[in-house]
């Protein structure tokens, strides 16, 4: 019997996960991981860490198996907290549930399970793992879940073969209300639960005031940069090289704040990204504003009228080279390849046509359609069908 340790994070997904697989045969134990301490910021009643190590606690004595709590606060505050802090200080977007993945689920949780004398690591994401033989060797391929409305292969863009190797994901062929529907069978407690929403493990935070512990507030300006300001009407014929227009389409737009109208107050750039409408407090307005950019040396956050201001639009991304990130190794681009995928700049939004581009310093991707809110600190992840190829922080 193959040893499995499941993270049993008191939801009905991991809950489904551990029933499935000892279903499958495997000696399975649930561990959940305790990631946070501090009850101040998060919106306590909304994903309590006790009432989720309690919910897991009674679906594995349900099930008959071993459960124990092991606490990863530590951990969880070096790598992930205070990333998060460096990256928003730095004016960029981090995405924490990725890393969350890789650092913590399956890096430092994967350790203890196998210092339990594990063979894998189960956890209920939905996507699913198969393996190939390249070149004599097993590979291993992350594909997205079945279910299309919870995919989750995403979050898991950044693991490597070596994670992927020992990792299982018994509910990647299933879909949701499937889920549920084993987990009200079996009588689970978690069978109607909610969704938990928010951070990795933590919960609810309300953001500003948890970046408030590091990061002080300031006042600054909001500006408004109107949609045909002549930025946005560069003439572009002057076409230099290949390389120089997917330098030009990936920068972003400059601005100053002598360029548009100051139009309300804020209290620190480094709260708000680009994309983001709640939270500006300017009414008045024919139609709401966006943030189109952010710039924590001046303090200054820049905004466009409505959903297609043109400074919300980029063609081309850049990731530098030390972030770029291939799941399938074998298919690593080299210095003057290309590659045509689909891929995505944000989790859930639909795949887009885009051409991977390996230069010396890093990657551009190009999109066939231009791309609202390309924001840095996120992750692009890049397709070919079902399988997630690779990843990058968008620099």
């Amino acid at each position: 019997m193959k040893r499995v340790v499941v993270g049993l994070s008191g939801g009905v997904d991991s809950s489904v996960a551990a029933y499935l697989l000892q279903q499958q045969g495997y000696e399975v134990i649930g561990l959940f991981m305790k990631n946070w301490h501090d009850d101040s910021v998060t919106i306590s009643n909304d994903c309590p860490w006790l009432e989720d190590s309690n919910d897991a606690l009674l679906v594995a004595e349900k099930l008959g198996i071993p459960f124990q709590t092991v606490d990863l606060s530590e951990e969880y505050k070096e790598k992930i907290v205070d990333y998060m802090f460096n990256e928003y200080e730095k004016g960029r977007t981090p995405n924490p549930d990725v890393l969350c993945n890789r650092e913590i689920k399956f890096d430092v949780f994967m350790k203890i399970a196998m210092s339990l004398g594990a063979d894998y690591v189960a956890t209920g994401h939905y996507c699913r793992k198969s393996e190939i033989e390249v070149n004599g060797e097993t590979v291993y391929q992350l594909q997205a879940g079945a279910d299309n409305n919870k995919d989750q292969s995403y979050f898991l863009c950044q693991l490597s073969q070596q994670q992927l190797a020992k990792a299982l994901f018994p509910i990647g062929e299933l879909t949701k209300p499937e889920v549920r529907e084993i987990a009200a069978e079996m009588e689970l407690v978690t069978a109607e639960k909610k969704d938990s929403q928010g951070l990795c493990f933590i919960g609810k935070v309300r953001l500003p005031e948890f970046l408030q512990q590091k990061l002080q507030p300031k006042d600054g300006v909001i500006v408004q940069i109107d949609a045909a300001d002549p930025i946005y009407n560069q003439d572009t014929t002057e076409v230099g090289s290949p390389e120089e227009e997917l330098i030009s389409s990936s920068n972003k737009t400059l601005y100053s704040p002598t360029m548009g109208k100051v139009v309300g107050k804020h209290q620190g750039a480094h709260y708000f990204t680009v994309g983001q409408r709640k939270g500006l407090n300017v009414g008045g307005t024919k139609e709401a504003l966006f943030v189109i950019a952010t710039d924590v040396d001046t303090n200054t956050i820049y905004t466009g009228m409505g959903a297609q201001h043109p400074g919300l639009f980029r063609s081309a991304l850049f990731v530098e080279q030390s972030e770029v990130h291939w799941i399938r190794e074998d298919l690593r681009l080299h210095n003057g390849q290309t590659r045509e995928v689909m891929a995505r700049i944000r989790y859930r939004q639909p795949l887009q046509k885009a051409t991977l581009h390996q230069l010396e310093n890093g990657m551009y991707i190009s999109f066939d359609e231009p791309q609202s809110a390309i924001t840095e600190g996120q992750f692009v992840a890049w397709h070919e069908g079902e399988e997630l190829l690779g990843s990058g922080v968008i620099s």
